[in-house]
């Protein structure tokens, strides 16, 4: 399913920009090919991304997590994608298993919902992912993750496994190559999966000292390195006071290509520094190729030697985030890659303003929230806001935020440790930090081998607007049924139709694009009587996508003893004070033995009272029966039915004229009740003499009045199990509750009840007006404590932005 025709209007735009420029590079025949390669690639492949906003870092069983929903497109970050249906689903590290799922509305790309974390939910660490049905067409690396703890009544740590180091080296360009001077990144983790503090040197195989190392950043560093011919290198680090450990460094290569960037000393261009070494000593002709997600924005041609080519790359042009530089060699084939960070500040300024800085217990509080663009000017969007008690949720450490998680981790393989710390502005450092993360954590979501290839097969899953019923058609339940016709009669507390649909030529039926809430009853059977009873119709369920298992424990929480430990108090106390509350609601009475005549339910389609004789429908009664008069023949006293099909002619009593036939309480012809499917009918009354008087002349010859299941919104399908049919249960959107906000300036019964909630205000769908100004108010509680606001937004056209605020209750 294509996407929205606005998006595909600007990104072709935005394509072309980057095309234009980059032909002033390059215009030779294989560039060509690169760059229309690669946007074929992203027609046929569009990316999505998702972010969930959570209210918490961290949770107590029987808690309550809520989120809001971000999906955007994954190239210019579009905030209305094709898709309209999110799953959001809570997986337990340690087994993998999925713990409950949600199926989120999506308007406009934003949505919200909440999970209810049960209180028979074991303490640890648990993943809360976010994905389309479309994104499953991808690794599973680049859905949403988000890694979250589950504390029960007490704080103990789990025991940490025996210490363990682990360090990967990373050449800058992706290779060694003897005899020219390079720069290696390297990347340290430890037991806890964090990056701990390391420092160590290089040896060769002489075991002479050739380099000293030493961590810059959670475990990340990089050193310069020109690795002689012959030779093999060997590393040994270690952390704080440990032992040194051995660990294997990179092959170095008798020839070939380097490649190194400086995107560090100017702001407006970056230097490329390409070299070759090579037998022949001769110039190799070399493509190099950047590309933002996808998005063409540089192209160049040139010639290399071991002495180099060096290009300075204007980068004002640039989106921000990550960019991918690839250098072709001379047989057209990618020998070097390179990722890069671009930032030009642009994001949006969102300021959180309370009137005071300390308010009193469960005093009113009233934020003004004000957004700007990068320039100063207001901005209309969308917003989410967390309100915590800071002095119950601490938070983490440069946590992801909607800023770090668009424009750096959703782009990247593996955890990024404090992704928010680069986008930080009062850390002077963040510009040498962040690259020595590009040099370790390398771009993965477009494989030059996949974009390059001239046919690509087609995706499996597609993009949905609502919901599908998938399944398949089996004759004998062996060989597929192709081109059988089904009706689907769909029934909920909101909604009774029937649909049709068709199976392939391999058996395989679709019916799509069903937006519904809770969930739907569907009864699937064939339409064509004959050998109907041979067909299986199975129905597809939802499959969740598998999880990877990590071996690492995982323990995230920076939180201080005691302020965890009253965490856990107040919520253990909260939770029984609703517990109280529910349980007050109920009133046990004495018991009393009421007695009386159940009052049947008087069916709408009969204005006869009682019938003289009912047929059930039934397997029993369908055996052999092509229409509703077969089921009749033989079966009711003083009716007679001869012929078949639709030149059948019925008498009851030996009248001389046929019966009235109604179909649901409305007068019809024989050749529509002849016509009906035998499986759609609920049930048969016949009406004779005296009890057809109710209808007049017209019941002379008596009444047959057909009641058909569609028509009985009571009937229950489950009941209703026959050969060629099959009914299933199809899961809709989740209905999101509404959070709870007390309001202490009116007189409640719940008012003298004990006020600890850690979240204290959560709103997932507030925005700015024409100035950029949102207001929104609530109150404190009972705690003495620090209050953090956390909001965060994102534009229609892709910008994101979050900010932090707090202030005291005492």
């Amino acid at each position: 399913m294509p996407f929205k025709l606005t998006f595909l209007k600007t990104t072709t735009l935005i394509f072309a920009i980057f095309l234009l420029a980059s032909y002033k590079w390059a215009e030779d025949d294989f560039s060509k090919i690169i760059l229309s390669r690669l946007q074929e690639y992203r027609r046929i492949f569009p990316q999505e991304k998702a972010y969930l906003h959570l209210d918490k870092p961290y949770y107590v069983a029987g808690d309550t997590l809520w989120f809001k929903a971000y999906l955007v497109e994954g190239s210019v970050h579009f905030a209305d994608s094709a898709s309209q249906v999110l799953y959001v689903d809570l997986v337990d590290k340690r087994s993998g298993k999925n713990i409950a799922l949600r199926r989120v509305k999506l308007v406009g790309g934003l949505g919200n919902g909440d999970i209810v974390l049960n209180d028979d939910l074991p303490k640890g660490a648990y993943t809360i992912r976010a994905y389309t049905s479309w994104m499953r067409n991808f690794q599973e690396d680049f859905f949403f993750h988000k890694d979250i703890y589950l504390f029960n009544d007490n704080i103990e740590k789990p025991a940490s496994p025996v210490s363990a180091l682990d360090v990967q080296f990373f050449p800058e360009g992706g290779q060694l190559v003897a005899g020219l001077s390079s720069r290696i990144g390297f990347k340290a983790i430890d037991e806890s999966g964090l990056g701990p503090d390391v420092n160590g040197f290089i040896l060769n195989q002489n075991n002479d000292t050739i380099a000293a190392l030493k961590s810059e950043h959670l475990g990340m560093g990089k050193f310069p390195f020109e690795p002689a011919a012959n030779q093999k290198y060997t590393a040994y680090l270690r952390k704080n006071s440990e032992p040194f450990k051995a660990f294997n460094f990179p092959e170095v290569k008798s020839e070939g290509y380097i490649m190194m960037v400086n995107n560090l000393t100017t702001t407006d261009k970056m230097r490329v520094l390409i070299y070759a070494n090579f037998a022949d000593n001769t110039e190799k002709e070399i493509n190099i190729v950047a590309h933002s997600r996808g998005l063409v924005a540089f192209a160049a041609k040139g010639k290399v030697t071991k002495k180099g080519l060096q290009l300075n790359v204007p980068t004002s042009a640039f989106p921000d985030g990550i960019t991918q530089l690839t250098l072709f060699d001379h047989l057209n084939q990618p020998v070097c890659e390179r990722v890069i960070f671009i930032d030009h500040g642009d994001r949006l300024n969102v300021k959180i303003k309370t009137e005071k800085n300390s308010y009193k217990l469960r005093e009113k509080t009233e934020v003004e929230l004000t957004v700007t663009d990068s320039s100063g000017a207001p901005v209309e969007t969308n917003l989410s806001v967390a309100v915590t008690d800071a002095g119950q949720i601490a938070q983490q450490p440069f946590d992801q935020n909607i800023l770090s998680y668009l424009m750096l981790s959703s782009d990247l393989k593996g955890t990024i440790e404090q992704p928010s710390y680069y986008f930080d502005p009062t850390k002077e450092d963040r510009k040498i930090k962040v690259d020595i993360l590009m040099m370790t954590q390398g771009w993965r979501r477009f494989d030059w081998k996949d974009v390059l290839q001239e046919t690509h097969t087609a995706p499996s899953r597609f993009v949905e607007q609502g919901f599908s019923i998938q399944g398949e058609v089996k004759r004998n339940s062996k060989k597929p049924a192709e081109n059988v016709m089904l009706s689907v009669y769909l029934t909920s507390d909101s909604i009774n139709t029937f649909l049709t649909t068709e199976s392939g030529s391999t058996g395989l039926f679709s019916l799509d694009n069903l937006v519904f809430k809770d969930s739907l009853n569907a009864r699937l059977q064939g339409m064509n009587p004959k050998n109907r009873d041979m067909l299986n119709i199975l129905v597809k369920p939802f499959d969740p996508p598998k999880f990877t298992i990590s071996r690492i424990p995982f323990y995230p929480i920076t939180v201080d003893a005691l302020q965890m430990a009253a965490y856990l108090k107040r919520t253990e106390e909260y939770l029984a004070i609703e517990k109280k509350i529910r349980d007050s609601r109920e009133k046990l009475l004495k018991e009393v033995t009421i007695r009386g005549q159940k009052e049947a339910q008087r069916d709408s389609r009969k204005l006869y009272n009682h019938a003289d004789a009912t047929i059930k429908v039934s397997s029993m009664t369908t055996g052999g029966a092509m229409t509703v008069l077969d089921m009749l023949q033989g079966r009711v006293a003083g009716v007679v039915v001869s012929g078949t099909g639709s030149n059948a002619t019925v008498r009851i009593r030996n009248s001389n004229t046929e019966p009235t036939f109604l179909l649901d309480g409305v007068p019809t012809d024989k050749d529509l009740i002849t016509s009906l499917n035998i499986f759609d009918v609920e049930s048969i009354d016949v009406l004779k003499g005296a009890s057809a008087a109710i209808f007049g002349s017209r019941g002379g010859g008596g009444v047959i009045s057909v009641l058909t299941k569609r028509a009985n919104v009571n009937y229950d399908y489950s009941k209703d199990i026959v050969l060629g049919v099959t009914v299933s249960k199809i899961a809709g959107f989740n209905t999101s509750r509404e959070f709870y906000v007390p309001r202490y300036d009116l007189d409640l019964p719940n008012n003298n009840v004990p006020d600890f909630r850690s979240t204290i205000f959560w709103a997932p769908l507030l925005k700015t007006d024409k100035n950029g100004k949102v207001k929104f108010s609530y109150f404190n509680t009972d705690a003495n404590t620090n209050v953090t606001i956390r909001a965060e937004a994102l534009t229609a056209w892709g910008i994101p932005g979050s900010a932090e605020g707090s202030y005291s209750i005492r």
